[in-house]
C-alpha cells in the first residue's frame, strides 16, 4: 500500500503525512509541482525526525507518476479520496497494493485526474460541513485500508484471494 499526494501546497500537511507513513511503513509518492520547496522548514518541523524514516518518491508531474504506475506488470489501483466519492471508505474493499491518493489542499484534483482513478472513496461527515484536513483524511482512510488488509506493522497479513473478493 502507498500514499500519493497530488501537488500538495501546504508543507505542514506533507510533513505530517510523511510522519504517518514512516510510522506505519507505507511509501509515499509526491506528485509535483508542489506549492513549496521540499526542504521547507515547515515540512521538517511537522515531520520531525520521522521524515528520514519515510520512503518517498517524487514525480515531476501527474503524467510522470501515472506513466510509472501504469508501466508496472500489474498496475496497482489508484484510489482517490474525494468528497464526491461514490463509496464510503468503510464499505470499500481495499487491496494490499492500492495507492491512496489525496488531492491538493486548495483545489483537489482536476477532473481528468479523477477520471483516471480506479475508484473514488469518501469519508462520511456531518451534513453542511465541507471536508477534513488532507492529512487527517489520509490517516482515517489509511487506517481502514491497513486494517482490512492486515498490514499494520504488528498485524498478521490477511490472506484474501481475488476469487474471494470477486465472489462477494
Amino acid at each position: 500500500m502507498r500514499l500519493a499526494l497530488y501537488e500538495p501546497d501546504i508543507p505542514q500537511n506533507t510533513g505530517a503525512i510523511l510522519r504517518l507513513a514512516a510510522c506505519l511503513g507505507v511509501d509515499v509518492d509526491v506528485i509535483g509541482p508542489t506549492g513549496f520547496v521540499m526542504t521547507d522548514r515547515k515540512l521538517r518541523r511537522a515531520g520531525l525526525d520521522y521524515i528520514a524514516s519515510a520512503t518517498m518518491q517524487t514525480h515531476p508531474s501527474w503524467r510522470a507518476f501515472n506513466d510509472a504506475r501504469l508501466s508496472q506488470p500489474a498496475p496497482p489501483r489508484l484510489v482517490l479520496l474525494s468528497t464526491a466519492g461514490e463509496e464510503s471508505h468503510v464499505d470499500f474493499r481495499f487491496r494490499a497494493d492500492d495507492i491512496l491518493m489525496a488531492g491538493r489542499e486548495s483545489e483537489g484534483v482536476p477532473d481528468s485526474v479523477a477520471a483516471a482513478c480506479d475508484a473514488r472513496v469518501r469519508i462520511p461527515i456531518r451534513p453542511g460541513l465541507r471536508s477534513l484536513n488532507v492529512a487527517t483524511a489520509l490517516a482515517i482512510v489509511l487506517g481502514e485500508a491497513l486494517r482490512q488488509c492486515g498490514l499494520y506493522p504488528d498485524q498478521a497479513p490477511v490472506d484474501v484471494s481475488l476469487n474471494q473478493i470477486n465472489a462477494e
